[in-house]
């Protein structure tokens, strides 16, 4: 019961104006960020975030919440047209989505997708309300051991599960920690790593880091890729975007299958919405009695993986909120915003910021029901998009990016560290270096490094204390099993590969 009275606390927060226009503001950008490919919702939530400063933290996160949820719905878009994802997460629906649209059923496949979007929100979204206030409960009867270790599980997850060398992900990791350390030190007031400049003393900034990485980086990165799509000619119109029967009935069980996988791998750490899309169209393909049909038009492929994704990012907010821990780089920039206007992410956010914790909540309802009125309607508009020149495009986000980093502290030095960190971003991708674990590990750093203090210190310097605490040792043992189980599967993959080298006789 209490949880319906704090739900119908969080409508009353969500439905006025202010806020109604702020989730608005959000999903029409998401939309249109999930829409163009190569930007996606990363750099979209770093754009923002200088706004965000002059704005109330309620509305500031749920426009922001809408940006990562609404890149959902329009990642399908640019997949489907042009055979381009518009994120990671929409990349499994190219395999079917284009076959569709290159059928003349673009209209059936943008309109399943979008059912398929907001079906699996829903799902994800009744998820999330009825195991936040339990996981939150739970988050109580923490302490800082395993605070600590459930971050560094985070950390580890994060960086082994990703698509990416192992070493590689973990270096990421590590540089994210040191990063994090720059700045004056809060408990002892020594400035650390600073190298003489003032600029630094509060140690980097978050919308720097964020926008160079994921916003610069992103930008160099597209205008030297090709774009091999092409639009057809046909135009969409809204009869010919209704479905079939056998659309319908062959689509069901896909989307609720789907929708249990997202909502498990959302609230995961290190898996996020593209592992479940994923996951979820193989399951598909497993269980399938024509599995053939896969990969040349099959509609299961599309509502499979988008119903997943979209069910990954409600239940992503999950363990940010109840526990302040991130699964992926988008909920580690949603924590940093929630640091950036005072507000600590925990157990406590439910009792200390109900109407902050409720109102985002129940916005997600509204916001999923204002991307279903949008995204069939405004088909065209989003195509007409697509066919903006990238040399118009680009260089406007690179001088928006500008004036948002500089507008946060009035500062030329916070440029300077943008265009730096933009570099070291591109160098990273030429390298194959995974942006995500870098600010992952960046945002947790000082988390980990206040909670190992903690436990330090409650513990009086023994260090046992981490093992000695049975719900920590478990956490930690969890932690080693995950790292020991990537380092074999890596192995065995390198080996397999040797010997498929190795010359026969």
């Amino acid at each position: 019961m209490d949880t319906l009275n704090n739900l119908l606390a969080g409508f009353q927060t969500a439905m006025l104006p202010v806020t109604l226009m702020y989730c608005f503001i959000g999903v029409f950008l998401g939309t249109l960020i999930g829409v163009l490919p190569g930007i996606g919702s990363l750099a979209a939530i770093s754009l923002l975030l200088p706004v965000t400063y002059y704005i109330e933290p309620t509305p500031a996160i749920i426009m922001l919440a809408g940006v990562y949820y609404g890149a959902q719905y329009g990642g399908s878009t640019a997949s489907i047209l042009l055979n381009l994802p518009g994120s990671a997460s929409s990349a499994i629906t190219c395999l079917d989505g284009h076959p569709m649209a290159q059928q003349g059923r673009a209209g059936a496949a943008l309109f399943m997708t979008a059912a398929a979007s907001f079906f699996g929100s829903m799902i994800g979204l009744a998820l999330l309300v009825a195991f936040a206030p339990a996981i939150a409960e739970l988050g109580l009867e923490l302490g800082s051991a395993e605070y600590f270790a459930l971050m560094a599980l985070g950390l580890v997850a994060a960086s082994t599960l990703g698509s990416g060398a192992l070493a590689k992900g973990l270096a990421m990791v590590l540089l994210g920690l040191l990063l994090g350390v720059v700045g004056t030190d809060v408990s002892t007031g020594v400035q650390r790593f600073t190298f003489g400049f003032n600029g630094l003393a509060e140690g980097l900034s978050i919308v720097a880091l964020a926008m160079g990485v994921f916003g610069i980086a992103e930008v160099i990165s597209a205008v030297n890729r090709p774009r091999e799509g092409q639009l057809r000619d046909d135009k969409i119109r809204l009869r010919s975007m209704v479905p079939s029967r056998d659309d319908v009935r062959r689509s069901w069980m896909p989307m609720a299958r789907g929708s249990g996988i997202g909502s498990f791998f959302g609230a995961l750490p290190g898996t996020g919405s593209a592992i479940a899309a994923f996951i979820a169209y193989a399951v598909e393909k497993k269980v399938a009695r024509e599995p053939a049909r896969f990969g040349k038009g099959a509609v299961e492929g599309i509502t499979a993986p988008e119903s997943a994704n979209n069910a990954a990012a409600q239940t992503a907010f999950v363990p940010t909120l109840t526990l302040g821990i991130p699964g992926d780089a988008v909920m580690a920039l949603m924590l940093g915003a929630l640091i950036l206007h005072g507000i600590t992410p925990g157990p406590l956010l439910m009792v200390e910021q109900p109407e902050l914790f409720w109102g985002l909540i129940a916005s997600f309802v509204i916001g999923n029901l204002m991307l279903l009125v949008l995204n069939i309607p405004l088909i065209g508009l989003w195509v007409s998009v697509l066919r903006i020149p990238y040399s118009v495009l680009y260089p406007a986000i690179i001088v928006f990016i500008c004036l948002g980093v500089y507008s946060v502290n009035n500062s030329s030095f916070d440029i300077l560290q943008v265009a730096l960190i933009g570099a070291l971003g591109y160098a990273f991708a030429v390298l194959s270096f995974e942006p995500a674990p870098l600010l992952l590990g960046f945002i947790l750093g000082p988390l980990m490094e206040e909670h190992f203090r903690r436990a330090m210190m409650l513990a009086r310097g023994d260090v046992t204390t981490f093992v000695d605490r049975p719900l920590s040792a478990i956490i930690l043992g969890v932690t080693v099993a995950v790292l020991a189980w990537a380092v074999c599967r890596r192995t065995a993959a390198v080996l397999k590969r040797r010997e498929a080298l190795r010359p026969a006789g």
